[in-house]
């Protein structure tokens, strides 16, 4: 809907994620997963899906996503979460560096101490 002297971009994000502004507590999506397309775009799908599962044929931050689609990060995670529902795409969250053992460390220290 566009109405005169006022910006209509969002009135357009209100309809890209049909009223919602946030996309559920079981969302896996946060800045860095790296989203991975399941499917190819299907005949009929919203244009900004389409644009997602193209992007995500090679892994793809959602922070990525995001600024090539020009959007809110919050609406891209809305619309990452419906492709999730359907099972087009899938989330893959970054591993976390391995934490030496503490003892290890310990070690470390006094033998840099002996030195």
């Amino acid at each position: 809907m566009s109405r005169p002297g006022r910006d209509d971009a969002p009135d357009r994000l209100y309809t890209l994620t049909q009223g919602r502004s946030r996309s559920g507590p079981d969302n896996p999506f946060d800045l860095v997963t790296l989203v991975v397309a399941e499917c190819e775009p299907t005949p009929g799908m919203q244009s900004e899906h389409v644009a997602i599962l193209r992007m995500t044929r090679a892994p793809a931050a959602v922070v990525e996503i995001a600024a090539e689609l020009r959007l809110p990060v919050g609406i891209t995670r809305v619309l990452l979460a419906d492709l999730h529902a359907a099972g087009r795409v899938s989330a893959r969250h970054p591993r976390l560096a391995a934490v030496p053992d503490p003892d290890i460390l310990e070690q470390v220290l006094v033998g840099l101490r002996n030195l």
